[in-house]
């Protein structure tokens, strides 16, 4: 549903997302040029720790593709990607390698992730070619693929087609462009039991409870138009679990400084090194793409966070100076009724 997605006019693109320092055993040698030592002043960034991360970085900016590629290679760290992903992969290994030196980094694990899992949602609609202003969008196939952010594994998917109310018969355009049969959606159940079989998966992972966790979807649409549409044709309270989410657009912007227009999926793949797997506009081959994206970026030094929400019926951006929150235990919505 990518094409439909882009329609979404997002605000707050040029927020920035902190970023902490990760913790590793071994140092790679010889990225920056020797720092003579100075003497603190103060604040933070007078340690002469960060003056040599500062030197490094423009020691690694004046690097062509195949020097990056020899010290990527050097640091045991991967040599995919486009030049600036790889400047971007080299310069916060370096930092994460220096400011272990200077303190002990504890929170977060190797890759300093404050949610244990991700749950990334790529939901496809009913949809036709030249969507009228008043089409209504429902949702057809409710994928989830559950991610670790510490063993950086896929470990588990769930995948349900659902069956439309309101435009019962899918156009020929919807069926082509999703591969999503009339029979898949004419034997599927409605969304209100989708949802409450959605909630039992994520109980039973011990979502919100054991363990924190986070929606992450590709884009503002799953969430702000595809999730709410539906809610409001099924008469159910939009789920509390999907209010915040983590829109990996914005958040591959930010950290790699590219504009919007390169944060479609392929090409966030494409500049990644990587390459699509399986069937495009599938929810769940999607999503499980998507979750690759998200890994490759937590080994690049990325954390993910939550950075939009509903409130009120209405889009918001999650400012990075918010407190970082997973989302509460799943429960499934309650009628509107």
């Amino acid at each position: 549903m990518e094409e439909y997605k882009e329609n979404i006019q997002d605000k707050g693109d040029n927020v920035k997302l902190s970023s902490k320092p990760e913790g590793d055993d071994k140092v790679c040698s010889n990225i920056g040029e020797p720092v003579p030592q100075v003497s603190s002043t103060r604040g933070e960034f007078s340690d002469p720790v960060y003056k040599e991360i500062a030197l490094a970085n423009g020691h690694i900016n004046r690097m062509n593709k195949d020097e990056l590629r020899s010290k990527l290679a050097e640091c045991k760290l991967d040599t995919r990607g486009v030049k600036d992903v790889m400047k971007k992969r080299l310069k916060n290994y370096y930092k994460k390698q220096k400011l272990s030196l200077m303190q002990s980094v504890t929170e977060g694990g190797p890759t300093d992730a404050y949610y244990d899992f991700i749950c990334v949602v790529d939901f496809e609609a009913t949809c036709e070619q030249d969507n009228p202003l008043d089409f209504t969008h429902e949702i057809i196939e409710f994928p989830m693929v559950l991610f670790n952010t510490r063993t950086l594994d896929i470990e588990d998917s769930f995948q349900e087609y659902v069956r439309p109310e309101v435009n019962t018969q899918l156009s020929e355009f919807c069926i082509k462009l999703t591969g999503i049969t009339q029979k898949m959606v004419d034997e599927a159940d409605t969304f209100p039991n989708v949802l409450k079989r959605v909630v039992l998966w994520l109980q039973e992972k011990e979502l919100g409870t054991k363990y924190k966790y986070a929606i992450l979807t590709d884009g503002s649409w799953d969430m702000s138009k595809f999730m709410n549409t539906q809610c409001r044709l099924s008469r159910l309270r939009y789920p509390k679990f999907a209010k915040k989410w983590i829109n990996i657009k914005k958040l591959y912007g930010n950290f790699y400084k590219v504009p919007r227009t390169q944060t479609k999926l392929s090409s966030m793949l494409e500049k990644l090194g990587l390459q699509y797997e399986g069937r495009p506009h599938s929810g769940l081959d999607d999503s499980r793409n998507i979750a690759r994206i998200a890994l490759r970026m937590l080994q690049d030094g990325c954390q993910l966070r939550i950075n939009e929400r509903m409130h009120e019926g209405q889009l918001r951006t999650v400012p990075s100076s918010a407190p970082v929150e997973g989302a509460p235990p799943p429960h499934t919505p309650c009628s509107r009724d």
